[in-house]
């Protein structure tokens, strides 16, 4: 993809899929990489950032002989998925609004140049 994804927004992408159930590591990164490309090395961080930011919680779950760590979002991490939701819409919106009304005015421009043919 063209577009880095940042802070915010990965916040926001993992917060979403916490929000919908619980995830270990593993499965959170799998879900995460079907939208964009990123590697756990990547996410660790940032799921060590937002446990510490009170966003995230996590607890041990045995899994084969072994304990699998889930995390689990909290009602900080909730708010904070509303906030950068919002965020996400309005930014989303004012791109698409230059992005499209820069398109809408290349086409007028071109039309008028042209006497209003259509090619």
């Amino acid at each position: 993809m063209t577009y880095q994804l940042t802070t915010p927004l990965l916040d926001a992408c993992v917060l979403a899929i916490l929000n919908i159930e619980d995830a270990y590591g593993y499965t959170l990164t799998q879900k995460v990489k079907e939208v964009v490309d990123i590697s756990e090395s990547t996410l660790y961080p940032v799921l060590r950032r937002l446990q510490k930011d009170n966003y995230l919680s996590t607890y041990d779950e045995p899994f084969q002989g072994r304990n699998r760590r889930y995390y689990h979002i909290t009602d900080a991490g909730k708010e904070r998925l509303d906030f950068l939701t919002n965020e996400w819409e309005i930014y989303k919106t004012n791109i698409d609004s230059l992005l499209h009304h820069t398109a809408e005015t290349s086409e007028k421009e071109e039309s008028q140049i042209t006497g209003g043919e259509n090619n």
